[in-house]
């Protein structure tokens, strides 16, 4: 079986496995579940508008129980912590699908990429439902679609990295959003009313604002990459203007927030992500909605089939994920299955797809390759007493990457050595 099929094959019983969830009768397990959390619902919950900000786009934050902001692995990052554009090593461009209720669905587009320390990126995500209207004898008055989208772009930038620690990323996202609401007809007459939609429609000006960084603990296994980050990001900051026809108020809040996420990956195939969410109301901060929190878990089988898994407390909302992710072709696939039970009598079964294309690292792979060649050469030169060629090599390093710290603490040493044994050879003569 060819490689391509293989991967196929492999991708084909996960999703299986996933959809063979979504079938099982819980009915009597979610009720039990689902009536445990209802002591920890909130008196301020739904008092913020724009709620579809709150909606997950899908893929693998989904997946992995939205513990996200001290991970931010893919392009994901934008509706977590916008700091981590700065560190991502590929380029993505990815198409998110996430169907929600009521034939509701969220569809997003998303793009990332790094020059060198800076990072951009940017999304716009459409969240829809169908809205129709029915008289007082059952007739459709009206039919349209109730939305909110939300366009977002993002910058951030890594500061002193290095080999060790990796720097300090800092990055915000500046967000647009539109709500927007169909019009709908007169109780008395049936007919539609002009502008009556636009009244209630909304425009939202938001801003997130994150930090990231990354260095190693308790690093069980040989790797470039650093096992262990740590974000923090505060959400959705800013006001909604809503009464274009008439008087103009800003008397809706946004879904603001911040968050404390952190990731680690205690051998090279497993990854753990925990996360805290505070949600607040900027303009009463009294009236603070319950916290919540994630944690989720990534197993990569191979390097081109990974499990993931994630539980979330929102609330007195409880969600499980399970999610499958696959690679062909410089495609990475995830299918993600959540079950939320929303202290509700009958559980939501929840379906998100994503498609990611990478476009490669810039050669950054390749860079990383060439500094480790020469700084290995150079350890040969020493050993064989060759310093000036070992100082050469490791020099020849530095240019390509100035952060490599071995290098630098190797020309440090071998020059202090060869200045005492230059010392030592004035004395003796």
């Amino acid at each position: 079986m060819n490689s391509p099929v293989r991967k196929l094959f492999c991708f084909f019983l996960i999703t299986s496995g996933i959809a063979s969830a979504s079938a099982l009768d819980l009915t009597d397990l979610t009720d039990t579940l689902a009536g445990s959390f209802l002591e920890m619902a909130g008196d301020n919950e739904g008092t913020t508008g724009f709620r579809s900000l709150l909606i997950p786009q899908g893929g693998r934050s989904e997946s992995l129980g939205g513990a996200f902001t001290g991970l931010c692995d893919d392009v994901s990052y934008i509706d977590y912590n916008p700091a981590a554009s700065a560190i991502l090593e590929n380029t993505e461009i990815a198409l998110f699908h996430n169907a929600w209720i009521a034939d509701s669905a969220m569809e997003t587009i998303a793009a990332t990429t790094r020059f060198n320390n800076f990072g951009i990126g940017g999304k716009i995500s459409c969240f829809y439902v169908p809205f129709s209207e029915y008289d007082s004898f059952g007739i459709k008055a009206s039919s349209s679609y109730y939305s909110e989208t939300t366009a977002v772009f993002n910058a951030a930038y890594n500061f002193h990295p290095g080999y060790r620690f990796r720097g300090l990323s800092l990055g915000t996202n500046i967000k647009a959003g539109w709500r927007a609401v169909p019009d709908y007809a007169d109780n008395d007459t049936n007919e539609i009313i002009s502008d009556s939609g636009i009244e209630q429609s909304a425009l939202a000006f938001m801003a997130d604002v994150g930090v990231l960084t990354q260095f190693n603990i308790g690093k069980l296994y040989s790797s470039r990459d650093a096992n262990f980050k740590v974000g923090l990001s505060i959400n959705n900051l800013g006001a909604a203007i809503t009464g274009f026809t008439s008087s103009v108020t800003l008397d809706d809040p946004l879904p603001s927030s911040i968050g404390l996420g952190l990731s680690y990956k205690i051998i090279r195939p497993v990854t753990l992500a925990l996360e805290f969410r505070q949600p607040f109301n900027l303009y009463e901060l009294s009236e603070y909605q319950m916290f919540y929190a994630g944690s989720g878990v990534c197993v990569d089988i191979t390097d081109f089939f990974s499990v993931l898994g994630g539980f979330q407390l929102k609330g007195a909302n409880p969600r499980f994920s399970l999610g499958g992710e696959f690679e062909i072709f410089k495609m990475r696939f995830n299918v993600n299955y959540t079950l939320d039970l929303t202290s509700s009598i009958n559980p939501l079964n929840r379906i998100s797809v994503s498609a990611k294309i990478k476009l490669g690292d810039k050669n950054r792979h390749e860079k990383k390759e060439q500094v480790d060649a020469l700084y290995r050469e150079g350890l040969m030169h020493y050993t064989k007493l060759e310093y000036n060629e070992a100082l050469e090599c490791w020099n020849e390093a530095l240019k390509i990457d100035k952060y490599f710290d071995p290098a630098k603490e190797a020309i440090i040493s071998t020059e202090k050595y060869m200045k005492m044994l230059e010392e030592v050879n004035i004395l003796n003569h």
